[in-house]
């Protein structure tokens, strides 16, 4: 007993402040914390911040100059949760939130949570199809969205799926296509067969008030609470479904890790809130940790994030690599200030010469890199703001707490040794529920004992941090030889012309597959082919190179052969 005692104790790793001990002997590490996980819904969460900070900014919309203290807020999401109670909507209901990031999806995600009602994340991008598909897959019963965004018109679209609007009087929807549908609510206009959400806002009553209330005692923290779509790296998109505890514990910690705890925090947002790093790495951490949350624009726009971190004198920023290359490449960079700002990039693997670019040019010295899925919630590893450079531009981070992870050999399932690449699982709080009434999926991606296959190639090292190195189903298998695109991206964003870059494998008779980058150029640069390979050889190995030369944001494509 002793001596598994003290095997047990190895593979657990201290991660309230950056492990200093090299405690790991196999791939396998367990963040362990003196901080308990809560066991609080979301509106709870939102409720006792509300209690400490009303007069707190925690939103501010700088396209509409909207600003809305925690007392405020919280006024708005009661009113709005006792509105859906009033035109029929119930607890376990499904309610689709299709549109940019505006006021109106954030005071949805908190006043669905207050009544029981799981919010359904769907991306504003989705066309006809797609979202048929989304609303029919999980049931929606209900859809809040505005008249349009840009080229996206959204109840146009409605009408098209459910040509019964027309006649039908609001809450009262029978549409063939979508029979689980029968209210649609409308941000910002009147439509025929739709509410308008003001109107929701004064339906409730006291009556409703106190039914909402009542049913607070009957809520718990494993209920499921919202449905984020995820397709992985092939087929159809697929609901994992999430509880009040998955996001109310992954906000809890990303804060714990960030010091959002201990500090006043105002956070520039440019993500989308339709998915996990805007709606639980924002929305969620502002319920938690009580910070304020800026949004630059409703549609992502570089610009507008440095406007906002400049005039707003935020504290963080968050942005996907493409993200923060974007904004490196502002004409004006050099002009804003960015001393009071902090990063984060997750979504996708940040090529380390892309963080060196953040650190040295824009300027952001405290830069943390997390990582994560749509099914856990998101985040499983995350830096330390006092992390060393080579760990800020080699890895993912750092185990989180409460979280277990295991790097196996993919064939066998064997764990690997330390530093050893394989498939990465994770196990703990933050695996989702399920994907949503599709047992067959969920089964293919979390095993009976709880491990969710990530499906990404991965190492730890005895710290507990982790490198990504690839997707499974992105290998490259040239002449029998494994090559992962990602460590071909990380070389190819060291040259000085190349602004981003993909790569792929292409079909080969004589090899099976070969090597492609797809690359595009800074602004004002010209750079060939061949410039490129020669820069690789003898480094990597690409046989196919596509440069996009980009004028400006809008301008046609040039494709260099």
């Amino acid at each position: 007993p002793a001596k598994k005692w003290l095997a047990d104790l190895r593979r657990a790793i201290h991660v309230d402040s950056p492990p200093s001990i090299p405690t790991l002997t196999t791939s396998y590490a367990h963040g362990i914390s003196s901080h308990s996980l809560l066991s609080s819904t979301v509106d709870q969460c939102l409720k006792h911040t509300v209690e400490r900070y009303p007069d707190r900014e925690a939103l501010v919309f700088m396209q509409d100059g909207m600003r809305k203290t925690f007392a405020q807020f919280y006024q708005d999401v009661e009113q709005t949760a006792a509105g859906l109670l009033a035109v029929g909507l119930k607890r376990g209901d499904r309610l689709g939130m299709w549109g940019p990031n505006i006021y109106e999806w954030i005071l949805m995600q908190f006043a669905t949570a207050k009544a029981g009602i799981i919010l359904v994340s769907v991306n504003p991008a989705y066309q006809l199809q797609e979202a048929e598909f989304a609303l029919r897959k999980v049931q929606c019963n209900a859809v809040v969205c505005p008249t349009q965004f840009k080229s996206q018109k959204y109840c146009e679209m409605l009408r098209q799926l459910c040509p019964e609007m027309e006649m039908a009087s609001p809450g009262g929807i029978k549409s063939s296509r979508l029979p689980d549908l029968h209210t649609v609510i409308v941000t910002d206009s009147q439509q025929p067969g739709a509410f308008h959400l003001k109107d929701v806002m004064q339906a409730g009553s006291s009556q409703h008030l106190q039914q909402l209330q009542d049913l607070q005692k009957n809520l718990s923290c494993d209920d499921p609470i919202n449905i984020q779509f995820t397709s992985g790296t092939t087929g159809k998109p697929k609901g994992a479904t999430l509880t009040h505890h998955n996001i109310v514990n992954n906000a809890y910690f990303i804060g714990m890790r960030t010091g959002y705890n201990w500090r006043n925090v105002r956070i520039c947002l440019p993500v989308p809130l339709y998915h996990c790093f805007g709606s639980v790495g924002g929305g969620m951490v502002m319920a938690v940790h009580g910070t304020t949350v800026v949004f630059p624009s409703s549609g992502y726009d570089g610009h507008a994030n440095l406007v906002a971190i400049e005039k707003e004198k935020c504290t963080f920023v968050y942005g996907t690599p493409t993200m923060f290359i974007d904004m490196l490449s502002q004409p004006d960079l050099a002009k804003i200030d960015l001393s009071s700002v902090e990063g984060i990039s997750a979504g996708s693997p940040c090529p380390p010469e892309v963080i060196r670019k953040i650190i040295n040019i824009m300027g952001i010295k405290e830069m943390l890199i997390g990582y994560g899925t749509t099914e856990n919630s998101p985040v499983t590893f995350c830096g330390f703001p006092i992390d060393s450079v080579e760990r800020k531009t080699e890895t993912v981070g750092c185990i989180c707490p409460h979280t277990e992870a295991k790097v196996v050999n993919p064939t066998t399932g064997v764990i690997v040794p330390v530093g050893a690449q394989g498939e990465l699982l994770i196990r703990g709080y933050c695996v989702m529920l399920e994907y949503w009434k599709d047992d067959e999926k969920t089964q293919e991606c979390i095993t009976k004992d709880r491990w969710y296959k990530t499906g990404d190639i991965a190492s730890l090292d005895a710290y507990g941090y982790c490198k990504i190195e690839g997707r499974i189903k992105d290998l490259i298998i040239r002449g029998g030889e494994n090559i992962y695109p990602a460590e071909i991206e990380q070389f190819l964003h060291t040259h000085p012309k190349i602004q981003e870059a993909q790569v792929v494998g292409v079909k080969d008779e004589r090899m099976g597959e070969e090597v492609c980058a797809c690359i595009r150029i800074k602004t004002g640069q010209e750079c060939t082919a061949e410039e490129i390979k020669a820069y690789c050889k003898g480094k990597v190995r690409i046989s196919a190179v596509y440069a996009l030369c980009i004028q400006s944001y809008y301008s046609k494509l040039k494709l260099k052969p």
